[in-house]
């Protein structure tokens, strides 16, 4: 009787790796809205192997990004307008509700680390590196999800940023939101380090407030570039 192959295991950092380029690529707009994914063709694209792709697509559909169908493989997740602005609506509540327990939960460690932050994307905004910065954010809101010791509300607000990823990818291109993203941190910085509650979920709903508007301006730019492209 013949045996069944074994699948080949994933070897840790092959499935990161795969994971993290294809994520990326989904953020910027490498792979698009319900492009179809072949393994093989995404394997070879990223240079690593069908299992580790196989894994990557798995977890990316756990976060909403890709869609897995039956029979049929996976596609990038298309997510509308209107879903990807009721998606901030969501994360605002979430993220000023952790910003609140953060203020009175921080520690000396998590202030130093969000201060460090700060500091670091005071030296993005200098250089122009508005890639740099974005990710500098990721980790500040992060550090707060941390430091609020909430573990249910940071799964979701996690989940909810990863759908509007792409979108939120858009966002740093509009002239001048870095600089306005960095007083709206030094603000949250400022009542998270005062252990001011009110403060602190005033400061990040007026943050999240101007990602929202922010956001409305990359939809509306993504439409017009799509009206100028060829037929």
């Amino acid at each position: 009787m013949a045996r069944t192959p074994l699948r080949e295991p994933v070897a840790p950092e092959a499935g990161n790796t795969a994971y993290r380029r294809l994520r990326e690529g989904i953020a910027s707009g490498q792979f698009h809205p319900n492009e179809r994914l072949v393994e093989a063709t995404v394997a070879n694209r990223l240079g690593v192997g069908r299992t580790a792709v196989r894994a990557a697509l798995v977890r990316l559909d756990q976060e909403g990004l890709v869609t897995l169908e039956p029979n049929r493989g996976a596609r990038v997740r298309l997510i509308s307008d209107r879903e990807a602005l009721e998606i901030e609506e969501v994360r605002a509540t979430l993220e000023g509700m952790l910003a609140r327990r953060a203020a009175a939960k921080a520690t000396p460690a998590d202030l130093r680390d969000l201060r460090q932050v700060i500091v670091e994307m005071r030296q993005r905004v200098e250089k122009n590196d508005a890639i740099g910065y974005s990710d500098l954010n990721a980790r500040f809101h992060q550090r707060i999800w941390a430091a609020a010791e909430h573990a249910t509300a940071s799964r979701l607000v996690g989940s909810l940023k990863s759908q509007s990823i792409r979108l939120q990818y858009q966002t740093i291109l509009r002239p001048g939101r870095t600089e306005r993203s960095l007083r709206e941190h030094e603000a949250i910085f400022d009542a998270l380090k005062a252990h001011d509650p009110n403060a602190a979920e005033e400061a990040m709903r007026a943050h999240l407030a101007e990602v929202q508007e922010t956001l409305k301006w990359a939809i509306e730019g993504l439409h017009r570039a799509s009206t100028w492209l060829p037929g």
